[in-house]
């Protein structure tokens, strides 16, 4: 099985136009997020998944600079951007990311990968658990294992804007079709917003980052709840933001 991780990522934000490359301590958020999924044990690859659009010449170029594969595809057809980048580094198993997420935690992403790896032959979607039990994740470690079959079938089929544009969306729409789990945290964590959208989420990670990096830089979630608990001003930040749905 060669397991390849896609981080999705543009630099046209509605609400945070290039937030993915603006630095917090001198480095861009998409560099943190890529330190973090590097740690991940079952991923053979990592790809960052952008766009054809001159704007997104920066990512690209950060890229390079890195020497950090990349792939440039359709803007609005996310679906097919993620098939081609899959298809082109030869997936047979999938890891989806998004690059507004740079406190990911390589341990708990791990534990997803690892749960749909060991039971691929029963399952073809295993997600950290943001939304859909009772015990949801924060959003900001967002986490989807998957089928190459599954994305190569949704990118084959789907047809409504929505289901091109979410890249997932075919396969969880479709239960009846295709066995799914969301793994759950050991407690309700959805009061805690580690995503970054807007200012206000931009200025709540910086702040975790700016404490907690330059002690520790492999800190995990548990650390981050625990700044948090610690110091409620903090969490207050981004406290009125709403999760955009659409």
């Amino acid at each position: 099985m060669r397991t390849i991780g896609i981080i999705q990522a543009r630099m046209t934000s509605t609400r945070l136009p290039g937030k993915i490359l603006m630095e917090v301590l001198g480095k861009p958020l998409l560099q943190y997020e890529l330190e973090r999924v590097r740690k991940i044990k079952s991923l053979d690859r990592i790809v960052v998944a952008t766009t054809m659009n001159a704007s997104d010449d920066p990512v690209a170029d950060f890229c390079e600079t890195l020497g950090q594969p990349f792939f440039r595809g359709s803007e609005m057809d996310v679906l097919s951007r993620f098939y081609e980048t899959a298809a082109g580094y030869g997936a047979d198993a999938v890891v989806r990311f998004t690059a507004d997420c740079p406190l990911i935690d390589p341990d708990i992403s791990e534990r997803a990968v690892r749960h749909y790896l060991d039971n691929k032959d029963n399952l073809d979607y295993c997600a950290v658990d943001v939304k859909e039990t009772p015990r949801p994740f924060p959003r900001g470690t967002d986490t989807e294992a998957f089928s190459m079959r599954a994305l190569a079938e949704a990118c084959r089929e789907a047809v409504s804007p929505s289901e091109r544009e979410h890249v997932t969306l075919f396969i969880y729409n479709r239960l009846e079709r295709y066995r799914a789990v969301w793994l759950p945290a050991e407690r309700d964590l959805s009061g805690y917003r580690l995503t970054v959208d807007t200012p206000e989420d931009f200025e709540l990670i910086r702040a975790v980052i700016e404490r907690l990096y330059p002690i520790n830089q492999d800190f995990r979630l548990k650390d981050v709840i625990e700044l948090l608990d610690s110091n409620p001003d903090l969490s207050l930040l981004n406290a009125t933001v709403k999760q955009k749905t659409e």
